[in-house]
């Protein structure tokens, strides 16, 4: 199983450092200069005065780079064409800019910090929820009970904390280049409360507003179908601008999670999405059982 587990991105609210992406790329790049070269890792890492394992980081974009390494890799590998050199370089540059997340570090572990510049790089997010309504998606107060829910110790400054974050996230879907965004939703995921009547009736609107939007595609997996191909449980899939960027497969794990780039785990779960988005309510039928369910709340 092939990971990517990388450390920067474009920013959520609408900017575009595209620095997550940048390190991906990097990385991919050095690591077919090496492979064609025939040079292994254990080599690379001493040349740049560094272990086997550091080298794996860096051509999986775990770490940040330094300037004065990828030259030396680059001089390793038989890379003498300024331009080409120049190119590489001015990568390094980017993949370090800091994403607008960071500035949440003390409430936003490191491992979703990945997902969140993955997420905000993104041109297409396709994701299955069954426990809740996707993230992007909740309204103030839907977030707020999540977080108290799943946070019972936080104090009231570090739930504020974390709400604002998600809801800096949700920026996305309004910023000029808005990716397109299908969400398969379970409908356990409209029944299970967080919060009182009133907070999840307020939800329930803003799904069937917010599904109206050109670039918000919102399909519900009604309880009647019975067993259906997301019985793995939630998933999300990455697609980006970068032709270079394979798709990746997010998995969120309780203090982790794991990024899937090999073709054939990638492929997996597409045929997973696919039988979703078939098997699932069309989003006008989604939108008039959220009506339905509005009406009983």
């Amino acid at each position: 199983m092939s990971t990517v587990q990388p450390g920067n991105g474009m920013d959520g609210a609408g900017g575009s450092s595209g620095s997550m992406v940048r390190r991906i790329l990097l990385g991919s790049q050095l690591r077919r200069l090496r492979e064609a070269r025939g040079v292994t890792r254990e080599a690379a890492g001493y040349s740049i005065r560094a272990s086997e394992s550091k080298i794996s980081r860096m051509e999986l974009g775990r770490v940040s780079f330094k300037a004065r390494d990828v030259e030396d890799l680059l001089t390793l590998y038989g890379v003498t064409d300024e331009a080409e050199r120049d190119a590489l370089l001015s990568l390094v540059r980017e993949a370090n800019v800091a994403g607008w997340w960071h500035s949440y570090g003390d409430v936003l572990p490191g491992w979703f910090q990945t997902y969140v510049g993955l997420e905000g790089a993104a041109s297409l997010i396709r994701s299955y929820e069954v426990q809740f309504v996707h993230g992007l998606l909740q309204t103030e107060d839907y977030v707020h009970a999540v977080v108290v829910r799943g946070q019972p110790d936080a104090s009231p400054s570090e739930v504020e904390r974390r709400v604002a974050l998600r809801l800096e996230r949700q920026k996305l879907l309004v910023a000029e280049r808005a990716p397109d965004f299908h969400v398969v939703l379970d409908e356990a995921a409209l029944h299970r409360p967080y919060g009182d009547g009133t907070v999840m009736r307020g939800q329930l609107r803003h799904l069937i507003e917010i599904s109206e939007r050109p670039n918000v595609t919102l399909q519900i997996m009604p309880f009647r179908f019975g067993g259906h191909a997301g019985e793995s449980g939630a998933f999300t899939l990455l697609r980006f601008p970068e032709s270079d960027l394979p798709d990746v497969v997010y998995l969120e794990q309780l203090s982790s999670a794991l990024y899937l780039d090999k073709r054939e785990d990638v492929s997996q779960y597409e045929q997973a999405m696919h039988r979703l988005h078939e098997d699932s309510l069309s989003p006008k039928e989604s939108r008039g059982l959220l009506a339905k369910i509005l009406q009983r709340a």
